[in-house]
Protein backbone atom coordinates (compact mmCIF):
# COMPACT_ATOMS: atom_id res chain seq x y z
CA UNK A 1 0.00 0.00 0.00
CA UNK A 2 3.18 2.23 0.55
CA UNK A 3 4.89 2.14 -2.45
CA UNK A 4 1.59 1.75 -4.37
CA UNK A 5 0.64 5.40 -3.32
CA UNK A 6 4.21 6.29 -3.10
CA UNK A 7 4.30 5.71 -6.85
CA UNK A 8 1.07 7.62 -7.85
CA UNK A 9 2.33 10.55 -6.22
CA UNK A 10 5.77 10.42 -7.80
CA UNK A 11 4.05 9.93 -11.17
CA UNK A 12 1.80 12.68 -10.63
CA UNK A 13 4.44 15.31 -9.97
CA UNK A 14 6.63 14.28 -12.81
CA UNK A 15 3.89 14.05 -15.44
CA UNK A 16 2.85 17.86 -14.61
CA UNK A 17 6.44 18.94 -14.10
CA UNK A 18 6.27 21.37 -15.80
CA UNK A 19 3.32 22.69 -15.12
CA UNK A 20 3.31 25.11 -11.97
CA UNK A 21 -0.45 25.54 -11.41
CA UNK A 22 -0.90 21.78 -11.16
CA UNK A 23 1.57 21.15 -8.71
CA UNK A 24 0.25 23.80 -6.52
CA UNK A 25 -3.37 22.45 -6.88
CA UNK A 26 -1.83 19.06 -5.34
CA UNK A 27 -2.13 21.42 -1.95
CA UNK A 28 0.95 19.78 -0.69
CA UNK A 29 3.25 22.21 1.06
CA UNK A 30 6.70 21.40 0.36
CA UNK A 31 5.12 21.55 -3.14
CA UNK A 32 5.04 25.29 -3.69
CA UNK A 33 8.94 25.69 -2.51
CA UNK A 34 9.50 22.65 -5.40
CA UNK A 35 7.33 24.50 -7.63
CA UNK A 36 8.96 27.91 -7.39
CA UNK A 37 12.29 26.39 -8.72
CA UNK A 38 12.70 24.65 -11.93
CA UNK A 39 12.46 20.47 -11.89
CA UNK A 40 15.65 19.28 -13.11
CA UNK A 41 16.65 15.47 -12.63
CA UNK A 42 18.37 16.58 -8.65
CA UNK A 43 14.97 18.27 -8.30
CA UNK A 44 13.17 15.42 -8.68
CA UNK A 45 15.19 13.19 -6.83
CA UNK A 46 14.85 15.59 -3.74
CA UNK A 47 11.39 15.38 -3.79
CA UNK A 48 11.40 11.64 -4.11
CA UNK A 49 13.35 12.09 -0.95
CA UNK A 50 10.84 14.38 0.74
CA UNK A 51 8.24 12.22 -0.06
CA UNK A 52 9.61 9.04 0.88
CA UNK A 53 10.51 10.97 4.23
CA UNK A 54 6.51 12.44 4.45
CA UNK A 55 5.05 8.60 3.18
CA UNK A 56 7.28 7.24 6.34
CA UNK A 57 6.31 9.74 8.54
CA UNK A 58 2.85 8.99 8.23
CA UNK A 59 3.17 5.16 8.03
CA UNK A 60 4.32 5.58 11.95
CA UNK A 61 1.66 7.64 12.51
CA UNK A 62 -0.91 5.34 11.26
CA UNK A 63 0.86 2.47 12.57
CA UNK A 64 0.40 4.81 16.26
CA UNK A 65 -3.28 5.25 15.53
CA UNK A 66 -3.67 1.47 14.49
CA UNK A 67 -1.86 0.90 17.90
CA UNK A 68 -3.90 2.92 20.18
CA UNK A 69 -6.86 1.65 18.59
CA UNK A 70 -6.70 -1.62 19.01
CA UNK A 71 -5.07 -0.76 22.46
CA UNK A 72 -8.90 0.88 22.90
CA UNK A 73 -10.51 -2.06 22.36
CA UNK A 74 -9.00 -4.34 24.07
CA UNK A 75 -9.87 -1.97 27.31
CA UNK A 76 -13.75 -2.21 25.92
CA UNK A 77 -13.11 -5.68 25.91
CA UNK A 78 -12.09 -5.80 29.75
CA UNK A 79 -14.23 -3.31 30.79
CA UNK A 80 -17.01 -5.20 29.19
CA UNK A 81 -15.54 -8.92 30.99
CA UNK A 82 -15.55 -6.91 34.62
CA UNK A 83 -19.30 -6.01 33.89
CA UNK A 84 -20.28 -9.59 33.24
CA UNK A 85 -18.39 -10.97 36.24
CA UNK A 86 -20.41 -8.26 38.47
CA UNK A 87 -23.48 -8.60 36.98
CA UNK A 88 -23.08 -12.58 37.42
CA UNK A 89 -22.10 -11.77 41.10
CA UNK A 90 -25.37 -9.64 41.53
CA UNK A 91 -27.28 -12.53 39.86
CA UNK A 92 -25.74 -15.17 42.32
CA UNK A 93 -26.88 -12.87 45.04
CA UNK A 94 -30.11 -12.45 43.93
CA UNK A 95 -30.65 -15.84 43.57
CA UNK A 96 -29.10 -16.57 47.27
CA UNK A 97 -32.21 -14.18 48.78
CA UNK A 98 -34.45 -15.59 46.55
CA UNK A 99 -33.41 -18.96 48.45
CA UNK A 100 -33.59 -17.84 51.95
CA UNK A 101 -36.85 -15.40 51.14
CA UNK A 102 -38.41 -19.35 50.42
CA UNK A 103 -37.26 -20.74 53.06
CA UNK A 104 -38.02 -18.06 56.08
CA UNK A 105 -41.72 -18.35 53.62
CA UNK A 106 -41.96 -21.92 54.84
CA UNK A 107 -41.39 -20.80 58.43
CA UNK A 108 -43.42 -18.43 58.27
CA UNK A 109 -46.15 -20.50 56.75
CA UNK A 110 -46.33 -23.18 59.29
CA UNK A 111 -46.22 -20.89 61.84
CA UNK A 112 -49.30 -18.98 60.93
CA UNK A 113 -51.19 -22.55 60.22
CA UNK A 114 -51.20 -23.18 64.20
CA UNK A 115 -51.47 -19.05 64.69
CA UNK A 116 -54.83 -19.47 63.46
CA UNK A 117 -56.80 -20.44 66.71
CA UNK A 118 -58.37 -24.37 65.17
CA UNK A 119 -58.68 -26.04 68.50
CA UNK A 120 -56.39 -29.30 68.81
CA UNK A 121 -54.31 -31.29 70.54
CA UNK A 122 -50.96 -29.24 70.49
CA UNK A 123 -52.74 -26.33 72.17
CA UNK A 124 -53.24 -28.11 75.27
CA UNK A 125 -49.82 -29.73 75.92
CA UNK A 126 -47.24 -28.33 77.78
CA UNK A 127 -43.47 -27.75 77.03
CA UNK A 128 -44.02 -27.95 73.19
CA UNK A 129 -43.72 -24.97 71.75
CA UNK A 130 -39.37 -24.22 71.92
CA UNK A 131 -39.18 -28.05 70.43
CA UNK A 132 -41.81 -27.28 68.08
CA UNK A 133 -40.52 -23.62 66.50
CA UNK A 134 -36.82 -25.45 66.98
CA UNK A 135 -37.60 -28.29 64.47
CA UNK A 136 -39.43 -25.66 62.16
CA UNK A 137 -36.40 -23.28 62.21
CA UNK A 138 -33.76 -26.81 61.31
CA UNK A 139 -36.32 -27.73 58.29
CA UNK A 140 -36.17 -24.08 57.22
CA UNK A 141 -32.04 -24.25 57.32
CA UNK A 142 -32.15 -27.58 55.76
CA UNK A 143 -34.85 -26.35 52.98
CA UNK A 144 -32.47 -23.84 52.06
CA UNK A 145 -29.33 -25.81 51.93
CA UNK A 146 -30.95 -28.22 50.15
CA UNK A 147 -32.38 -25.56 47.27
CA UNK A 148 -28.94 -23.70 47.72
Amino acid sequence: MYSLAHSRVLWELVRTRGEEEGLMNLNISFCKVVCKANLYDDDVEDLEMLLEAYFMQLDGTRNKILSVREYIDDTEDYVNIQLENQHNKLIQLQLTLTVVSFSIAFETLVAGLFGMNIPGDLYYREGIFEPFVGAITIASIMLFLIVL
